[in-house]
């Protein structure tokens, strides 16, 4: 039987399936981006794809925190698209 890789949601700290999850990452660049692949280089941070989670990650900055790196409000309206349909 094949492991499950689980991540936890930034803005919650719940578990899930990485499938689950959406990847929001720091390219060696020095950008941010949505990773719906989950294989941009980088380092990466989770979040459930919930509306709750995103008000969660966007009041509390927790994108900034784990990143290291002030995360643009256009990212957020890009997973706020991505999580409406």
């Amino acid at each position: 039987m094949k492991k499950i890789p689980m991540r936890r949601c930034l803005a919650t700290n719940e578990s899930f399936p990485k499938k689950e999850l959406l990847r929001i990452v720091r390219t060696p660049e020095g950008e941010v981006r949505v990773d719906q692949t989950g294989k941009l280089n980088g380092k990466g941070a989770y979040i459930s794809r919930s509306k709750e989670a995103l008000e969660i990650a966007r009041k509390k900055k927790v994108f900034d925190r784990a990143l290291e790196i002030a995360v643009p409000e256009e990212i957020y309206e890009e997973i706020s698209r991505i999580i409406n349909g």
